[in-house]
């Protein structure tokens, strides 16, 4: 059975993300959503809040399980026993740094390969800061996150 594990904030999950998700289900037959616990970002929701909804979005998927972690991912891949990671790519500048995260993986842990699946072309331009932003200026995101995470981004904002 192949598995890749996804790495992220997701601060909050997008549609972008959801679709890099469900391509990733071509290729492997289970993916790990894993989110990050970075005390270091200032986080809307909590690694708590993040799974909860992740988990929400896809309730009863049998090949996709949502965690959390801390520290360093290729940690928590041998930890897992995956050895591939999983990430979305929306322009240039994202793959310049996803290259240098895949590089120095790949350097703390030889067996760690990352795939690249670029994002949907009606998310490319979506990432969870611009979601936040739009949102705490009381723009309508609505098409760009899963409708049960607008409604939480909603309470959350006070609106």
């Amino acid at each position: 059975m192949s598995a890749a594990i996804y790495p992220g904030s997701f601060d909050p999950i997008t549609n972008g993300h959801v679709s890099i998700l469900r391509s990733g289900l071509v290729c492997f037959d289970r993916v790990i959503v894993a989110v990050l616990e970075n005390p270091k970002k200032q986080s809307l929701f909590t690694v708590e809040e993040r799974v909860e909804m992740i988990r929400a979005e896809f309730a009863g998927e049998q090949n996709i399980e949502v965690d959390s972690f801390d520290g360093l991912l290729v940690d928590y891949c041998r930890k897992k026993n995956v050895n591939v990671v999983l990430r979305g790519l929306r322009a240039v500048a994202d793959f310049e740094y996803e290259l240098q995260m895949a590089n120095m993986n790949r350097h703390l842990n030889k067996k760690i390969e990352t795939v690249f699946i670029m994002a949907n072309d009606a998310y490319f331009y979506v990432s969870s800061n611009i979601v936040k932003e739009a949102a705490r200026l009381g723009g309508d995101v609505s098409k760009l996150v899963p409708a049960s995470v607008a409604a939480r981004l909603e309470d959350k904002l006070g609106r």
